[in-house]
């Protein structure tokens, strides 16, 4: 009641001011409304921020817990060797007897290197995504309609692995190369842009577009959707942490299993300088591959493993990003920051 008051009053009196003005007087900013745009400015800055902390630690945590799987995927991808989970088993062993149990997170410091800011940049462009395709929809600070929530993601992948690809082709060469090859992750830049030129760095980059375009967007698409069928159906807005890890994992199987052969496509082309082998188009590669190891062996190979290490990740990188995001929100209520 008294704030419909208040607004009432304010109206009639800002009508009587501006009656009163005669011709060349300007009428001055309400200190209201100044603070009022001051609020909306700052608690924009601190919902990008959030959204950009909480998406980094995602990333990281999610990364981290699957790092031998997934670097036994891309060997695997970039070799000509069949792939069985009895090997990939073979793999990992020999590498723990060999190199020891840290040498089976090789690379994963360029992987956080790449997957800090790509995690941030993907979640914080959702968020932005699915406010700005909210307000024109008309769907403001409620659930998406089907379409934009599927082109949100997919515009939120495209955003994040435009901004951070030369990281990720690093990544793939720490991955399955000796530790004498590489000493570090400036030291594959360095290498890479003198014995093979700068472009090399971008080798892959198409095929990576193309496939993250399905793999985010259907993975956000299919876990905004449960999100929203459960709220419907059980009443409950927040879904529990084990329920979150299960739509998180629906989500990654849908999205990987979807882009995948993309996924060795590149994984091929990234790594083509230091395993022998010579590709060009991402057809002429898809074409090399099937004719020397088949469709299922080659374009293929470790999806099996993608299925136990994508659903893990994708889980636990939405289940902590929601977790931090509730988290920071109860703390700022709380006035810790």
């Amino acid at each position: 009641m008294s704030v419909v008051g208040d607004s009432t009053g304010m109206g009639s009196g800002v009508q009587e001011q501006r009656a009163s003005l005669t011709q060349g007087e300007v009428l001055p900013i309400s200190s209201s409304s100044q603070s009022e745009a001051s609020y909306e400015g700052i608690k924009h800055t601190r919902s990008v921020l959030n959204s950009l902390f909480s998406g980094a630690l995602a990333g990281a945590v999610a990364k981290t817990a699957v790092a031998p799987l997934d670097r036994t995927k891309i060997i695997f991808q970039v070799s000509s060797a069949r792939f069985s989970a009895k090997e990939a088993y073979k793999l990992i062993y020999r590498t723990y007897l060999k190199d020891g149990f840290f040498s089976l997170w090789r690379g994963n410091s360029a992987t956080m290197v790449r997957v800090i800011p790509y995690a941030a940049i993907q979640f914080c462009a959702h968020e932005q995504y699915k406010e700005l395709l909210g307000g024109y929809y008309g769907f403001q600070g409620k659930a998406l309609p089907p379409v934009p929530r599927l082109v949100a993601g997919s515009m939120a992948g495209t955003t994040a692995a435009m901004l951070t690809y030369p990281l990720d082709m690093v990544r793939a060469r720490m991955a399955v190369t000796p530790k004498e090859m590489y000493s570090n992750i400036l030291h594959v830049f360095v290498r890479i842009s003198r014995e093979e030129g700068l472009k090399t760095l971008f080798r892959g980059f198409t095929p990576t577009i193309l496939g993250v375009i399905p793999y985010a967007g259907l993975s956000f698409f299919t876990y905004e959707t449960l999100k929203k069928l459960h709220a419907e159906h059980s009443g409950r807005l927040k879904p529990y942490s084990y329920e979150r890890l299960a739509f998180g994992a629906c989500a990654g199987l849908i999205g990987q299993s979807a882009s995948y052969p993309l996924d060795v496509v590149r994984r091929r082309l990234q790594t083509a300088g230091v395993t022998g082998h010579t590709y060009g188009t991402i057809l002429g590669t898809m074409k090399d591959i099937v004719s020397e190891e088949g469709v299922i062996r080659g374009l293929y190979k470790g999806l099996s493993m993608n299925w136990v290490k994508g659903p893990i990740a994708v889980g636990i990188s939405f289940t902590t990003f929601d977790l931090t995001q509730i988290l920071l929100r109860k703390l700022h209520q709380m006035g810790y920051t």
